[in-house]
């Protein structure tokens, strides 16, 4: 099989560079990519989830896995919607599923409010700080987010990694660009596709609240797969995580893919 891996925000295809060795060793291919605006590719502009899609579909072959992580779960998702006959297999790790006919500031539980006329809830920002990870981050003259602390970092993303791979990974973060806040994701071919797909929940995760991932794994139709790292098992449990993405592609979904509903708050 061959591996495509999709980074989340801050992120690049560099953090997966423990992985791709351990899932050559398994006898698998692996490629990972930097998505617009990240990694190498920091400078490259891709304002909508439909254009940055385009990156995976350039390299994407028959029978690929894609494997997303956290917000490159939005990514392959997008991909997918766009070139279904060409997926072996989607992994979500610790990763969003979009809700159909919502922004992303909707599916990744971002602050709302009231409109005053119509009374129906919008989101208002991309997340809410229900874990207090916002207090790490601000915006730059250009939009984007920029993660500013390595204490933050070690706390929210690498606090099961040793503190020379904090320091380096620390140093590889780059400014999460800010799609389209007014896009709305329309997937005409995913939720009838039915591809096959997984779920991997990391029990120590600190970034991503319990509850987004279990909507995530219901929606999807699946029962997760667990591994007992932080947020970022690439970095922890490079050899543990080779070993469940191979083990994710055997299982098959026991529910249908739900698009939605619109979900929000801790409490559901």
């Amino acid at each position: 099989m061959r591996f495509v891996l999709i980074h989340g925000g801050f992120h690049g295809a560099w953090c997966w560079n423990r992985v791709i060795p351990e899932l050559d060793a398994l006898g698998h291919d692996a490629i990972a990519l930097d998505m617009p605006g990240h990694g190498e590719r920091v400078d490259v502009s891709a304002p909508t989830y439909v254009e940055r899609a385009k990156t995976i579909l350039e390299i994407l072959q028959p029978g690929d896995v894609l494997v997303g992580h956290s917000g490159g779960g939005y990514d392959i998702t997008m991909a997918a919607d766009a070139a279904p006959d060409k997926i072996g297999h989607l992994v979500y790790l610790a990763a969003g599923l979009p809700l159909e006919g919502k922004t992303i500031m909707e599916s990744t539980g971002g602050a709302v409010e009231r409109d005053a006329k119509t009374g129906e809830l919008r989101a208002v920002r991309l997340m809410n700080d229900e874990t207090g990870m916002l207090r790490f981050i601000r915006a730059d003259a250009r939009g984007r987010m920029i993660w500013q602390s390595e204490d933050g970092a070690r706390e929210f993303f690498y606090h099961d990694c040793d503190p020379e791979t904090v320091a380096w990974a620390f140093g590889k973060l780059t400014p999460t660009p800010v799609t389209d806040r007014a896009e709305v994701i329309r997937l005409t071919n995913f939720w009838d596709a039915d591809l096959p797909r997984s779920y991997i929940l990391c029990l120590q995760d600190r970034s991503k609240p319990r509850w987004m991932s279990k909507q995530a794994w219901q929606r999807l139709g699946v029962e997760p797969l667990t591994i007992d790292a932080s947020h970022s098992p690439f970095l922890s449990r490079p050899r543990e995580l080779a070993a469940l993405l191979v083990d994710a592609t055997k299982l098959k979904p026991l529910g249908p893919l739900s698009p939605g509903p619109f979900v929000q708050g801790a409490s559901q």
